[in-house]
């Protein structure tokens, strides 16, 4: 993933159990024979209310993913069984959170997860899509092409390269990518003031914001809180922890320091 640890690790809580929203391993390529072993996942009956008008596209994202996708690695075969549930879905609900005509950043986009559902989703917001890997930036640009979605683009490079062109974004999102900490510390550089960091998390999403509370209010972070979404989608419930950038610490203590020295030149 984007800046972060390898993309088979695991994303834990802060107990150190693994977390409910799964990480998305790299395999490597596949047999074909292995690839389709597994049936698809139906597609379950909520999935139209959540993608409204770009239900198509949903579902032919689901058929890249359940093919491309694992013939080139960037998901497990078994993933076919929940690829609509846990990985599509899981993504989509989170799509209302994301701000009105907004331009969000997807770091360690991977397979196209969170970000690709939620373009499909929110066709008002532009995404972009944040991965250092080439053989996923070569999935992710087949996969817009192929589904014609005009509000998505693929920038390859690590978090910390890319934000020096791609700052000021609305928000920030991200899936199993790191523990929130670190995700903050990538995030934080695309925001811009009064931006949002939404990271989808699991069951330890509260327990991640008290165990870094201090490292996100040092990076700027404010009104930290964990918003579950797709009751009666998805289940368990997608939590999101959401985060408000307020100034940035580094320009207000850069500030700070200048005033210092003007008022001993001054007294001097």
């Amino acid at each position: 993933m984007t800046g972060g640890p390898a993309a088979g690790s695991d994303d834990l809580g802060a107990s150190g159990r693994r977390d409910a929203v799964p990480a998305v391993p790299d395999h490597g390529p596949v047999e074909p024979a292995a690839a389709m072993a597994v049936p698809v996942e139906p597609e379950p009956e909520m999935t139209a209310d959540v993608f409204g008008d770009g239900v198509d596209r949903a579902r032919r994202y689901v058929e890249l993913l359940a093919t491309d996708g694992i013939l080139h690695g960037l998901i497990g075969p078994r993933e076919r069984a929940r690829l609509w549930s846990r990985h599509v879905l899981n993504s989509a609900v989170a799509a209302p959170l994301l701000p009105a005509d907004g331009t969000i950043v997807d770091i360690g986009s991977g397979a196209g997860l969170p970000g690709i559902p939620m373009a499909i989703a929110r066709p008002d917001c532009r995404l972009v899509l944040v991965e250092p890997l080439e053989r996923r930036c070569a999935f992710l640009v087949a996969a817009i092409a192929a589904l014609g979605l005009e509000n998505c683009e693929v920038v390859r490079g690590r978090a910390e390269q890319v934000a020096a062109t791609h700052g000021g974004a609305d928000a920030a999102t991200s899936r199993a990518v790191a523990p929130l900490a670190k995700l903050a510390g990538w995030s934080v550089p695309f925001l811009r003031t009064g931006g949002e960091l939404l990271a989808l998390k699991g069951s330890s999403a509260s327990e991640e914001i008290e165990r870094d509370r201090a490292a996100l209010l040092r990076l700027g972070l404010a009104e930290l809180s964990v918003i579950p979404v797709g009751a009666g989608v998805v289940d368990p419930p997608t939590q999101v922890v959401r985060g408000v950038m307020g100034a940035r610490p580094a320009a207000a203590g850069r500030s700070s320091r200048s005033s210092r020295r003007s008022g001993r030149s001054a007294r001097g």
